[in-house]
């Protein structure tokens, strides 16, 4: 059995991470009823006896669970959302060692948590890293999770992934960015991102883009749902989308249920690497077979049914409605139309009680409707998961190597573009040691020549010229 370890930098990555832990458990506590350490437990929980040092001694417990331990590293360079943790329901799910904080913060500023941070506690995160490797019978797969906007998030997140670059080149790097929306409260989160940019562009095997003002939209069709399904209904408050405020104690905060979809994400991304299936798909299968150019790794996420996100009395939708939202600008998880661009690649991750035959024959029904490259018209993969959502029959995430993605680089590089024209906050990102203005416009040239290879594919209608690479897609 492979293992991943979940990688969580700055404010939101640690909040988002506090809610994906916090629902794996209510999936495996649903399924595994005796309580017993299984290997889907295995794939992100180490079992530890607490009255026992960690230095190998023999399992006398008969298989039982003593201690779980998320398989995690949480970084932040400021306190707050660490503790709040630590004082929550999960705190028992981590210990000290796995933490790496500070009490300043970032400042919003890239270079800070990049540079400042990221010389500074380079060996303390190495060291951390190893430790969780070593942990791990199999290491598969590790899983950043930060938000682009903010200094820590975005500075000090892609300084990480340039570490698990160098120190585990062999595992796969899946990054789950947040991108600010353009009403974002951070003035510099256009430098932060466009900065943060080049990183991801050069140094992750996939990235995971989503966008807050796509989160808020979702919240927002899902609590007119819950209202429209029942007058006067609530979700209730043990549900996936608000789940218990995911690990943290206290009232629940405005962006809890943003980030609880977040969660939801990797929760079925990560279906088959936890349970059975009869079309169980490896995580490495993720960039091997959606990535067919390094740099254009950029997956679009959308989830479906929306109300597996809220306990609501909603008549189940048919089956095949489930894939064609999936596709629909409505259920994006980004500020995009994937049916009006290009399709270079399509996953497909099914959860539940789903035949092979009902896969099978939706793609056959959607595969006219969608505008694939030439090259690849049969460029999907899929995974089927046993094991649903808890409360629910099944569920979908698809991710889309789709060129739409490309609008979302254009606005960010506009709104670098308006900031950087009046040198606007420059001056704080050069005091800090390593940062030249150099480091801008190389980071907006990385962005621009990312646009243009999206171009080049819409342009061409994705025809091959005599030296593009092809792509061997897997059935």
């Amino acid at each position: 059995m492979t293992q991943s370890v979940v990688v969580q930098v700055g404010q939101c990555g640690n909040q988002v991470g506090c809610r994906f832990w916090d629902l794996a458990l209510r999936e495996h506590s649903h399924v595994n009823k005796k309580g017993i350490y299984d290997e889907a437990l295995s794939s992100f929980f180490r079992n530890v006896d607490s009255g026992r040092s960690e230095s190998g001694a023999r399992d006398t417990t008969g298989g039982k669970i003593q201690s779980l331990k998320a398989r995690a590293v949480l970084v932040d360079m400021e306190e707050g959302v660490v503790n709040e943790l630590l004082q929550g329901p999960l705190r028992e799910v981590f210990d000290t060692t796995q933490l790496i904080t500070d009490v300043s913060g970032s400042g919003n500023n890239w270079a800070v948590g990049h540079m400042t941070y990221g010389t500074a506690y380079r060996e303390q995160i190495v060291e951390q890293l190893r430790k969780a490797a070593e942990h791990c019978d199999c290491l598969q797969c590790f899983f950043l999770i930060h938000s682009m906007g903010g200094g820590t998030g975005s500075g000090l997140g892609t300084r990480v992934l340039n570490i698990l670059e160098e120190e585990f080149p062999e595992v796969c790097r899946i990054v789950t960015s947040v991108y600010p929306s353009a009403e974002d409260d951070v003035i510099t989160s256009p430098y932060n991102s466009v900065l943060a940019m080049r990183e991801l562009t050069e140094h992750a095997d996939c990235v995971l883009p989503v966008e807050n003002q796509s989160l808020v939209d979702i919240v927002n069709k899902i609590k007119h749902m819950s209202y429209r399904a029942r007058s006067g209904s609530v979700i209730k408050k043990d549900c996936t989308l608000i789940s218990g405020q995911g690990g943290v104690s206290g009232a629940e905060k405005p962006f809890d249920a943003m980030n609880n979809i977040v969660a939801n994400l990797l929760l079925n991304i990560t279906s088959s690497a936890r349970f059975e299936g009869s079309l169980n798909m490896d995580l490495n299968e993720i960039a091997m077979n959606l990535v067919p150019f390094p740099r254009l790794h950029y997956l679009v996420p959308s989830l479906t049914p929306l109300y597996t996100l809220a306990d609501v009395n909603i008549p189940t939708r048919r089956l095949d409605q489930m894939f064609t939202d999936a596709f629909s600008k409505d259920h994006q998880l980004l500020q995009a139309d994937p049916r009006h661009s290009l399709y270079l690649a399509c996953a497909l991750l099914v959860r539940g009680d789903v035949k092979v035959s009902d896969l099978r024959r939706n793609i056959e029904r959607l595969r006219p409707t969608l505008p694939f490259v030439s090259w690849n018209q049969e460029g999907w993969k899929t995974g089927l998961c046993s094991v649903p959502p808890v409360g629910h029959s099944h569920s979908l995430l698809a991710l889309a190597n789709n060129t739409c993605v490309k609008l979302t680089f254009v606005e960010l590089r506009e709104r670098f573009t308006k900031l950087y024209r009046k040198k606007a906050h420059l001056h704080h990102y050069l005091q800090v040691d390593g940062v030249e203005q150099g480091c801008f416009t190389e980071a907006v040239a990385s962005l621009s020549s990312l646009i243009e290879e999206y171009s080049q594919l819409d342009a061409t209608k994705g025809h091959l010229t005599p030296d593009t690479p092809r792509l061997n897609m897997a059935s």
